[in-house]
């Protein structure tokens, strides 16, 4: 079966072709710049347009989305009910969802017929328990608006899981694993038997480590206080949160790593700062959830940072695990989310 996966951004579409259940990749491409000034391509229907002239014989479609809420526990074949749920999560994930239901709407017009499948980021994580996802508010906002700790990159830890246990030689279900996915992106994972028990992202992708331009963990009153000081509004607030934080607001220099690294060797005080923030929140968040699995067998690493750096894991791991008789192996597992969707998608179809 050719499963066509669709990743649709918000000014972009990444693609993997695959053939089913071989895994075989038979084609990957990526367009970006979509709907931008000067761009050829105005929109997704025009970008996928182009994509289906040079991908042929589409069996399927396994399409990424970012938000299901409480909605969407796994993936499913996209029907009427399907597109108006995930219209209803955008209202949580504006920046992501809209991109990602452009993707599906375009693929029903060009692929008649074909089936699709959504694949959700927040699925992995709806085996959290109550306790870990409640946040400490009324708890109205959880009953009437669904205000609780969602997490992300589901898929990517899933995929990493299932290639620990294959590389390991040991039944998911008899593992305990702590995934770090850590890109410009970050989070941390930790899973038992399989399934995901709590993790670092929260209702949106803002809340846990240091991430490249996001700011993490912060007192929620700094918000209101630095609104009210600095006369910023609700919009300029939520960009500095989102895109001005993080490593580049740390450093004042970038949200790449690797530059960082190179203007820390350089003696630069504030790039050093950012790298050690973001190694010390990382080391924070496995520690705690090392105490919630009550025992490691693996300790993770994927995504860009993760599977490159390997300066960044060795001072991530430094000692971590000293005071354990028994120490966890240390992976570095490239995530591979596109093959992950594919499987489902050839599943779920196939059932």
């Amino acid at each position: 079966m050719r499963i066509l996966v669709i990743n649709s951004g918000s000014s972009s579409i990444k693609y993997k072709l695959f053939d089913m259940p071989a895994e075989r990749l038979i084609s990957r491409g990526a367009l970006e710049h979509i709907g931008e000034k000067g761009s050829k391509i105005a929109n997704h229907y025009s970008g996928l347009k182009t994509i289906l002239e040079e991908v042929v014989s589409i069996e399927a479609v396994g399409h990424r989305v970012v938000h299901g809420a409480e909605k969407f526990k796994k993936a499913v074949l996209v029907n009427q009910k399907v597109i108006n749920g995930i219209k209803e999560c955008c209202a949580i994930a504006p920046l992501h969802n809209p991109a990602n239901l452009s993707g599906i709407l375009a693929c029903q017009k060009l692929l008649p017929g074909v089936r699709q499948v959504a694949v959700f980021d927040t699925a992995f994580h709806q085996n959290i328990p109550a306790h870990a996802y409640i946040y400490g508010l009324p708890y109205d906002y959880y009953d009437k608006l669904r205000v609780r700790k969602y997490g992300f990159h589901g898929t990517s830890h899933e995929y990493v899981a299932v290639e620990a246990s294959r590389i390991l030689k040991k039944p998911l279900n008899k593992l305990k694993l702590i995934s770090c996915h850590l890109g410009n992106g970050c989070s941390i994972t930790a899973i038992n038997k399989g399934k995901s028990i709590d993790t670092s992202m929260g209702f949106t992708p803002l809340e846990g480590l240091v991430m490249g331009t996001r700011c993490g963990d912060i007192d929620p009153a700094l918000v209101t206080y630095i609104m009210r000081k600095k006369k910023i509004n609700l919009q300029n607030m939520e960009l500095i949160l989102n895109k001005e934080s993080g490593l580049r607001g740390i450093s004042g220099i970038s949200n790449d790593m690797r530059s960082l690294e190179a203007k820390a060797s350089a003696g630069n005080r504030r790039a050093r700062l950012a790298i050690d923030i973001f190694v010390y929140r990382i080391r924070k968040y496995i520690g705690a959830y090392l105490s919630v699995l009550g025992g490691l067998d693996a300790l993770i690493f994927t995504a860009g940072i993760g599977e490159n750096q390997p300066s960044i894991r060795a001072n991530i791991c430094c000692e971590l695990f000293r005071c354990l008789n028994k120490k966890p192996k240390i992976m570095v597992i490239p995530t591979n989310e596109e093959l992950m969707i594919s499987r489902q998608t050839y599943k779920l179809i196939r059932r």
